[in-house]
């Protein structure tokens, strides 16, 4: 058996980019853990939706444990740094802050869940971050560093594939006419940087049912859910990631599990 530990900003995000392969590595045996740096609090929730004397911190860890367990994950950390918002928002300043906190401690944290755990992968993000969100990128330096500490033998950046998003844009201009198109000149990371294609269409069904576990989340979501199943399958069938310290050249199919 070996261990999968997936470090995310925020609940909800573990579902985009590692859902398919936490489902799969669990199914194939292996140690799946989540860990997430903030609770999310600054997360917009439509309006009603939360019961009277509920905050969104606590019905999004309520989200984040069902949406894992149709993931198949068997433990789930929250780090519970303060949510960073959007960048370029007032929150940004919050000197407690996930995006402000110092990098070496936020590692130590980390790395002890990363050596309990005798961790064989981490996932972590791009240095933008996917998208340039703050707390995205602190993932990137707390979980580098995090991995150097605790010697973590496989790090991967998952990121999002401009270039797939880029061909189903042209081939159906449509199919994000719900939701806001991203800047593809920084979305993501181009084809020529992945090392790591995986075919996830066997777990769409948990991804899908991960989705709808963050009902606060239906901004986020709510585009997605509507998709006929072979839609959701050209736009979430595969999860990219770029393997660090890979040689030029290198491909693969799976993560080391």
């Amino acid at each position: 058996m070996s261990v999968l530990v997936c470090f995310h900003a925020h609940p909800d995000d573990e579902v985009f980019v590692t859902g398919g392969v936490m489902r799969q590595a669990a199914d194939a045996g292996h140690r799946v853990v989540v860990v997430t740096a903030t609770d999310g609090a600054l997360g917009e929730v439509p309006d009603g939706l939360l019961d009277d004397g509920e905050t969104l911190a606590q019905r999004r860890r309520r989200e984040l444990e069902a949406s894992t367990s149709a993931l198949g994950a068997h433990r789930v950390v929250m780090l519970h740094y303060a949510d960073s918002g959007m960048a370029g928002t007032a929150a940004n300043a919050n000197p407690a802050a996930f995006c402000n906190v110092d990098v070496d401690a936020a590692a130590a944290r980390l790395a002890e869940i990363l050596a309990e755990e005798s961790a064989d992968v981490l996932t972590i993000y791009d240095p933008n971050g996917g998208y340039g969100h703050p707390d995205h990128v602190q993932v990137h330096h707390v979980g580098v560093r995090a991995a150097e500490l605790a010697n973590v033998p496989h790090v991967y950046e998952a990121a999002v594939s401009r270039d797939h998003i880029r061909r189903l844009m042209q081939a159906d201009p449509d199919w994000t006419a719900d939701a806001q198109p991203p800047d593809l000149e920084t979305f993501g990371l181009p084809e020529s940087e992945i090392t790591t294609v995986v075919d996830v269409t066997a777990a769409l069904g948990a991804k899908r049912a991960a989705m709808l576990a963050h009902e606060t989340q239906i901004g986020d979501f709510g585009p997605f859910l509507q998709m006929p199943d072979e839609q959701l399958r050209a736009a979430f069938g595969q999860e990219w990631f770029r393997r660090r310290g890979a040689p030029a050249g290198f491909a693969e199919t799976a993560l080391p599990l």
